[in-house]
């Protein structure tokens, strides 16, 4: 299977149809066809259904597509890399970021390596722990901002030093809003949205001493910017991260703290023993002089 196969390929699953991927591509339609047939001869299976309207990619044509989406990425980085070693530092850094108060910081480092490699391009993904992990694995992200708990073995790691607060996203209206700390026990009684990230939502339920079944849970998050929407619509309180909702301040919204107290801290996270390209070197470097300066402080 060659790469240029897999490029054709992921042409037809955007186009939903070979004559227009074809023109794309700047090759013949029976040409393209016949790749297509070739390749899922070779895999086994089928990929897409052809139709009338177009074209159909079959549950194997899915998930095809995405492991070709991540061959193609890391064969582009990978060609970049060696673009970049005999030019100026440019290129692009991939980051992940999850929604917290260690976003700040994230930003200032950006900006001031910004300022000194004005050729280098970020591409910034804001997402759920988990998926910015994998991709990290996968070598799709350079470096990631996590929130803990983290298992960091795979990782090298600076843990920044700001604290992150647990607590309960509620509207002005609701009968506990004008409490200044609230016991996960008093909100268990009310509808209430949680985070998705399954160890994150194993330690809410371990406060609230109760089983998922047992509560009304109507919405579950990734990122809390919708979720907000919910809260302010009445849907339910939310737990979350006074760092995170300081990205998202309302005035209809109350944070209130849960006791007894629960602090996290934000994580910034790359692979161990991965090459990477000038670029992401220098970043790197710039966040090791940062933990630097925390120790001395």
């Amino acid at each position: 299977m060659e790469l240029r196969t897999l490029r054709y390929f992921l042409a037809v699953a955007q186009e939903e149809n070979i004559t227009k991927a074809a023109a794309i591509l700047h090759v013949t339609q029976p040409t393209l066809s016949r790749q297509m047939m070739d390749l899922e001869k070779e895999l086994g299976t089928t990929l897409m259904f052809r139709g009338r309207n177009g074209l159909t990619l079959t549950d194997d044509g899915i998930y095809f597509r995405q492991r070709a989406e991540e061959i193609v990425e890391l064969a582009d980085r990978l060609e970049q890399v060696f673009v970049e070693r005999n030019t100026e530092v440019s290129g692009v850094i991939s980051l992940g970021a999850t929604e917290s108060i260690g976003s700040r910081l994230f930003a200032k480092l950006i900006k001031q390596f910004s300022e000194k490699y004005p050729l280098v391009q970020f591409h910034l993904y804001n997402e759920m722990a988990d998926y910015i992990k994998d991709h990290i694995d996968k070598g799709l992200i350079d470096v990631g901002l996590l929130l803990e708990p983290i298992d960091t073995s795979k990782y090298d790691f600076v843990r920044l030093s700001q604290k992150e607060t647990w607590g309960v996203l509620m509207r002005d209206d609701h009968p506990l809003a004008e409490r200044t700390s609230i016991t996960p026990s008093e909100i268990a009684e009310y509808p209430l949205i949680l985070p998705l990230r399954e160890r994150v939502r194993t330690e809410i339920l371990n406060w609230l001493k109760h089983e998922e079944k047992d509560l009304n849970i109507p919405l579950s998050y990734t990122l809390l910017s919708n979720a907000v929407l919910l809260v302010e619509e009445g849907l339910g309180c939310a737990f979350c991260l006074d760092g995170a909702l300081a990205i998202h301040n309302s005035s209809h919204l109350h944070f209130i703290p849960i006791y007894p107290q629960h602090t996290t801290r934000s994580v910034l996270v790359w692979k161990k023993n991965r090459l990477f390209s000038p670029a992401t070197s220098l970043f790197i470097q710039e966040i090791n002089m940062l933990r630097a300066k925390m120790e001395e402080a």
